[in-house]
């Protein structure tokens, strides 16, 4: 597509090892050199793509961004061939991504509804700290011209807490992902953190505020809608985990719907979230895959996802590539239904 540069802002999703479905996305809209990026908000494995997408571009350019996710997954698979959480062999078997008939997944699913991580990794170990120590260069990070806002819920206040560039840290990456029956709460400034996905996933609101883009693209992770009712347990609790992940960025969402019918064009806030153009990349595979497989990092996996992420940053292109920077190409207003 030949066309006159335009200024973007992304948002990212978070949803563990389903965050590779996100960095194909990325590596599609990364060949565009009309897509120009000024800012991406990110949670869990959404900040984990954000940053080093940032850290990249910053060293190399697109190019360079590209390279960078690579390298980066490619070590989340490395380590992952030492990880307990392993296919079972019916899962095998049968061509399942999930962990549903692993052993050691369905012990610590057991185990976490008896103990805390400060019981079971009294250490605190997460491989991922030193990955992201590798392969992010925090300084080079400060000053990438594209700008980031990372989001981690504090625990205390139940509030969420966004990052800036200048603030980013392994510590503060591991903050935004870090899921409470799995992790200790990371400490930060004196404050303890959990996973962002619960005050935003991903946060909206620095990206109608600070930035100069009036169109984002969002890359969502955890389905808004799922056919059918969960019976099973770990069914319902893999749809309560997608409905609270996905509640406030629809409660964003929403806003910016409800400004476009009532915004004041003397509410200089209230123009800013009119004016903001909103695009969704479809994501139909997260609706056929379990929250157990949010856990296998395996190459196999990372790379399927990945190239159904670049199929569906294809397809996003082709059906609306031509209306970004013009118009939404979401129906937000069906959001306002029933409100």
């Amino acid at each position: 597509m030949d066309r006159s540069p335009l200024l973007v802002d992304l948002a990212l999703q978070g949803g563990g090892a389903h965050g590779a479905f996100t960095w194909g996305v990325l590596d599609r809209l990364l060949e565009e050199t009309w897509l120009q990026i000024d800012g991406i908000s990110g949670t869990s494995a959404g900040a984990m793509n954000a940053a080093v997408l940032a850290d990249g571009y910053a060293a190399g350019g697109a190019e360079g961004a590209r390279q960078a996710l690579d390298r980066y997954w490619r070590a989340v698979a490395d380590a992952a061939r030492f990880s307990p959480f392993q296919r079972g062999p019916l899962d095998r078997l049968l061509g399942k991504w999930t962990l549903d008939s692993s052993p050691l997944f369905v012990g610590m699913d057991l185990m976490s509804r008896l103990f805390s991580p400060y019981d079971l990794n009294p250490g605190n170990f997460n491989p991922l700290k030193g990955i992201l120590e590798e392969h992010i260069d925090f300084e080079r990070l400060m000053g990438s011209p594209i700008r980031l806002f990372i989001t981690a819920t504090n625990v205390r206040t139940g509030r969420g807490r966004v990052f800036r560039n200048a603030e980013l840290s392994a510590d503060v990456l591991l903050a935004s992902a870090c899921l409470p029956t799995l992790f200790q709460a990371i400490e930060i400034d004196g404050e303890a953190y959990w996973d962002g996905g619960y005050s935003g996933n991903p946060t909206m609101t620095p990206l109608v505020r600070e930035l100069s883009s009036d169109d984002t693209i969002l890359i969502p992770i955890n389905p808004v809608e799922r056919p059918g009712t969960p019976k099973t347990a770990a069914e319902i609790m893999n749809r309560l985990n997608e409905v609270s992940f996905n509640a406030v960025l629809l409660k964003e969402l929403r806003m910016i719907a409800l400004m476009r019918k009532v915004a004041d064009p003397g509410d200089t806030e209230g123009a800013e979230w009119a004016k903001m153009r909103i695009h969704m990349v479809p994501n139909r595979l997260m609706g056929t895959l379990g929250y157990s497989s949010k856990l296998n990092a395996e190459w196999d996996f990372l790379s399927m996802l990945k190239d159904e992420g670049r199929k569906a940053g294809q397809d996003f292109l082709d059906s609306f590539g031509d209306r970004l920077g013009m118009e939404s190409t979401v129906d937000l207003d069906v959001l306002l239904q029933g409100v």
